[in-house]
């Protein structure tokens, strides 16, 4: 372990310009997967044997310098401050919106995404070389490029088909950030974008996490407020699931007494079942009654940290499974509460420096683009006025 664990931040948030919040977000977003990736999949107590205890900082990769040969489908570095394929996807989707300067669809994913991952290779820290980042991104991700470059699938449906799993929530937190303090609008925007990646209720809860980053914009936003907003929006069981996780989380102030609790509270949504590297038969199929388990244990992990940047993070890593989505979901919507302020200022010159990645020139992007989609929606709205004005006969 490199680094103690972070006091719990006193972070100030009504005054933050939008500027600290999308920096906060996307920085907390991708230091929060470089800290979840190199243990994902393993149990908090598979953790603990490993690590010598509780993860409090960056670590190397599981199975060291083996990192390369140990899981042969899955051969990347893990580890060390590397990101993964959430933050690539995020970045990605960055540059999706400063391409179209606009909100986004199903078709600007056809149109903009799928030759973002196809076309321009990137340095890509797991694999320590420059790649295509479709070399890198997992099957679900694939199923992209494969249903719409290849398949000529309708945006719209492409995403019928796929496994459901957090592959599209994990990077819609952009979406959350364009639709700045107005999480209704970022949810709509995010299900339409995921209609081309997933289905059911990995759909679901990328309307839901885009909303959560867009509410934790809100000036005097609070980690109550956030998942009561996702509350009113939310459906079928991703809904069920986080108000079970959710009324778990309140009833502790502690990550580590928390983690078996959340488990137990998200196990009858969560359709991988206890093993993480062996999922149940009927793991990631469509249901109205079923809900990912990453985005309702970052919100739950939220709530026990009371927004706390570090302490929200590092429940996160510790939960196990797949926490590096978790971490990156949390990290995210804790980062947007209270800025890069509040965010580990030695992790993120780690994470930066050993993933070769500038942080910040997203959240610079991202701003610019939030500020241009606003003129527009402001200029819509004003037409639409005066339009319906018009119709109703209001001088």
């Amino acid at each position: 372990m490199t680094s103690t664990t972070p006091l719990r931040s006193e972070a100030r948030t009504t005054a933050l310009t939008l500027d600290e919040r999308i920096t906060g977000a996307l920085v907390g977003a991708a230091v929060g997967d470089a800290l979840g990736g190199p243990v994902e999949g393993r149990s908090p107590e598979q953790i603990v044997a490993r690590h010598g205890g509780r993860i409090s900082g960056i670590v190397g990769p599981w199975d060291g310098d083996d990192w390369r040969t140990a899981r042969p489908i899955a051969p990347y570095h893990k580890g060390d401050g590397h990101v993964t394929d959430d933050t690539l996807m995020t970045h990605a989707l960055v540059r999706v919106y400063g391409a179209v300067r606009d909100h986004l669809d199903a078709y600007a994913v056809a149109g903009h995404l799928v030759p973002e991952l196809i076309s321009t290779p990137r340095w890509i820290p797991e694999l320590e070389a420059d790649a295509l980042p479709l070399q890198r991104i997992f099957l679900a991700e694939k199923w992209i490029v494969a249903r719409l470059h290849y398949g000529h699938v309708d945006p719209r449906e492409a995403g019928s088909g796929n496994i459901v799993n957090c592959g599209a929530a994990m990077y819609m937190a952009p979406v959350g950030l364009v639709n700045a303090a107005h999480p209704q609008a970022a949810y709509a925007e995010a299900l339409d974008v995921a209609g081309a990646h997933q289905s059911s209720y990995g759909r679901e809860a990328a309307g839901v996490f885009a909303a959560a980053v867009a509410a934790a914009c809100i000036p005097d936003a609070t980690p109550a407020t956030v998942v009561d907003t996702c509350l009113s929006l939310a459906k079928d069981g991703t809904r069920s699931a986080i108000e079970a996780v959710c009324e778990v989380a309140v009833r502790h102030r502690d990550f580590d007494s928390a983690l078996t609790p959340l488990r137990t509270a998200v196990a009858p949504f969560d359709t991988v079942g206890p093993d993480y590297r062996a999922p149940s038969l009927g793991a990631r199929r469509p249901s109205r009654l079923h809900s990912i388990e990453e985005l309702p244990i970052a919100l739950g992990m939220l709530l026990v940290a009371d927004g706390d940047y570090g302490h929200t993070v590092l429940g996160s890593v510790n939960y196990g499974r797949d926490c590096d989505s978790i971490a990156t979901m949390s990290g995210a919507i804790a980062g947007a509460l209270h800025g890069e302020q509040a965010i580990c200022a030695t992790w993120v010159k780690t994470v930066a420096e050993a993933s070769r990645l500038d942080l910040h020139a997203p959240a610079r992007a991202l701003a610019d683009v939030a500020r241009e989609v606003y003129v527009r929606d402001t200029a819509r709205r004003r037409a639409h006025e005066s339009a319906f004005a018009t119709l109703v006969g209001t001088p």
